[in-house]
């Protein structure tokens, strides 16, 4: 089998080189012209952003047709294509790939809502990744994203919900905005639909993160391994504080430090800082 995902899942180039990953890119409008997201450096990016306020870029997702030639090539292969995306809650970059695949009817292509994004959507990637390494039939590879899926927090707070806002990605969090813009929201993506919610809000982004690491908390048990991926726009400070915090409270067996995609980056700024957590158990025993 071969596997494909976008570029959402903030997949290092080390993962997508070890395990052979296609990766659909999405793709950042500016005022000037479109650049692929994998075409510019997180720093760079946000040089960029931030000389261009108060005007914002806007995002694309891949085309179908993008898709299609993608399943294409991977179909002359011969092999089932494994195509695990950014949640439908949040993009429409699965209704992309669902039109591509319809024009490659050659192309058996088993198709993944994640319901996550970031590293989220990177521990259910990485997960059939290593399914497909040990010959897992897909059916059993499925069921171990659904697993994953159902038991990922993603989580993050911002310095400003002004890019949330103008770029329509604000959902549920819409109670939020207008005079509450200046606070501080700690917002996670909601299994059962995918979408953003609320969980908190504070007036110091130190508030937020102890908002933050409680509502972890609560979801893990203290004897509970757990893999955590520390995610940030250009926050790397408040990152280091927020993975000793977890470190404090959690069970942590893995701990990393990773950079959100200039795509996601786009829709919250530089001022973004989260996690990623899993129980490790399920990102292990494909042997």
């Amino acid at each position: 089998m071969k596997l494909v995902t976008d570029c959402a899942a903030d997949l290092p180039q080390e993962d997508i080189q070890k395990y052979n990953i296609t990766v659909a890119p999405l793709f950042i409008q500016f005022p000037e012209g479109e650049v692929n997201s994998d075409d510019i450096t997180a720093d760079d990016f946000y040089n960029r952003l931030e000389a261009m306020a108060p005007r914002f870029p806007t995002t694309a997702q891949p085309s179908a047709g993008i898709f299609a030639d993608i399943y294409r090539k991977l179909a002359e292969l011969g092999e089932d294509i494994f195509s695990v995306h950014i949640s439908s809650g949040l993009s429409g970059t699965i209704q992309s790939a669902q039109l591509g695949a319809a024009q490659v009817p050659e192309a058996k292509v088993h198709l993944v809502d994640t319901l996550t994004l970031s590293g989220g959507e990177r521990f259910q990637v990485l997960a059939a990744a290593k399914g497909i390494l040990a010959g897992w039939k897909p059916e059993a590879i499925l069921e171990r994203l659904h697993k994953i899926q159902q038991s990922t927090e993603l989580i993050y707070t911002l310095e400003t919900l002004d890019y949330l806002a103008r770029g329509g990605r604000i959902g549920r969090v819409q109670a939020l905005a207008g005079s509450l813009l200046r606070l501080k929201p700690v917002i996670h993506v909601d299994r059962a639909d995918g979408k953003y919610d609320t969980v908190g809000k504070a007036r110091t982004i130190p508030k937020a993160l102890e908002i933050l690491v409680d509502s972890v908390a609560a979801k893990y048990s203290p004897t509970t391994p757990v893999w955590a991926t520390v995610l940030h726009g250009r926050f790397a400070e408040q990152a280091n504080i927020l993975a000793s915090m977890l470190q404090a409270r959690l069970r942590v067996a893995k701990l990393e430090i990773e950079r959100i995609s200039p795509v996601l980056g786009v829709h919250t700024g530089p001022g973004i800082v989260g996690v990623g957590v899993v129980p490790i158990s399920l990102m292990e025993d494909f042997g």
